[in-house]
C-alpha cells in the first residue's frame, strides 16, 4: 500500500525534525559487503553501520 501524500509530508517534517542523515562513500562492491555481512548479524545495515560507529567511539573513549 503506498504512502498518502499527506502520509508522506508527514514523514518528511519528523524527519526533518528528529534525524540527522549521513551519508558516506565505499569503493564499489563494498557496499555488498557491508550488507552481506550485517544481514548475517540479524541486523539492517543501518543498524549494522550504527553499531560499528558506536563500538569504535567507546573504544576510542576507552583509550584517552
Amino acid at each position: 500500500m503506498a504512502a498518502s501524500e499527506a502520509q508522506k509530508r508527514a514523514i518528511a517534517k519528523w524527519q526533518k525534525e528528529k534525524v540527522d542523515e549521513v551519508k558516506f562513500r565505499v569503493p564499489k562492491g563494498e557496499r555488498a559487503l557491508i550488507q552481506a555481512h550485517a544481514k548475517e548479524q540479524g541486523e539492517s545495515t543501518t543498524a549494522f553501520i550504527k553499531r560499528a560507529i558506536r563500538e569504535a567511539m567507546e573504544r576510542d573513549n576507552a583509550t584517552k
